[in-house]
């Protein structure tokens, strides 16, 4: 999917990724209602006619932090479905790869999840809660790609033997919920946070990886 969110096709590009993460800071501080344009163009040192050349509008600001949130895992994540390796391992290097960029890019995992939480509200106009839908469409077939690997790692042994959807779900759901907790460090060198997203993985998988001696349909925990 690509949003049609920028003006112009002479578009500066980097003034555009730098206005993309000031905001995405920005809502993750402040929240969506609270920020303003002029935040932004703070954040970025410039002036709030450079974000409306890109923007036509604060939500159409959000919707491309979401929609850039989301390109940038999937770019990450998606190899590892696709390597070699059992489900299981597969799995775990998507996983790692995902909570990794999570820790990076902590701000735009906010956004994304805001906009989940957001479609349902009565405070945004029909036609913002169908852009969001438009946009979690994009999560829904994020959560898909896992789903294929876990019932991949079910057919060939390396995981147990129990019902993907809901695996699916509760991992991503966990993984996810790194954001709650995790604060990023100045500095923090990228070999300590993807050490830090395997210890993540290594715990949440294990409980539904086969070990040796387990047969992989044996639902006993």
């Amino acid at each position: 999917m690509e949003a049609q969110l920028s003006t112009g096709p002479g578009a500066d590009t980097g003034a555009r990724e730098r206005i993309l993460d000031a905001a995405a800071e920005a809502f993750q501080v402040q929240g969506f209602g609270s920020t303003t344009i002029d935040d932004v163009a703070e954040q970025v040192s410039a002036t709030k006619g450079l974000i409306y050349y890109h923007f036509r509008s604060k939500f159409d600001l959000f919707l491309a932090v979401y929609e850039e949130g989301m390109r940038r895992v999937r770019a990450k994540v998606e190899p590892h479905a696709r390597g070699e390796g059992t489900g299981c391992e597969r799995l775990v290097a998507m996983s790692v790869a995902h909570v990794t960029n999570l820790m990076t890019d902590l701000a735009y995992h906010n956004v994304v999840h805001e906009g989940v939480r957001a479609q349902s509200s009565t405070a945004l106009k029909e036609r913002q809660r169908d852009a969001l839908k438009a946009l979690n469409k994009l999560r829904r077939d994020y959560e898909q790609m896992f789903h294929q690997v876990v019932s991949e790692g079910i057919a060939d042994g390396s995981l147990r033997t129990v019902d993907a959807a809901l695996a699916t779900r509760t991992l991503l759901s966990s993984l996810n919920a790194v954001d709650m907790w995790y604060r990023k460090i100045d500095d923090q060198p990228a070999e300590a946070v993807g050490s830090l997203a395997g210890r993540i993985v290594d715990l949440l998988i294990g409980g539904i990886a086969t070990r040796p001696g387990r047969s992989g349909d044996t639902a006993a925990g």
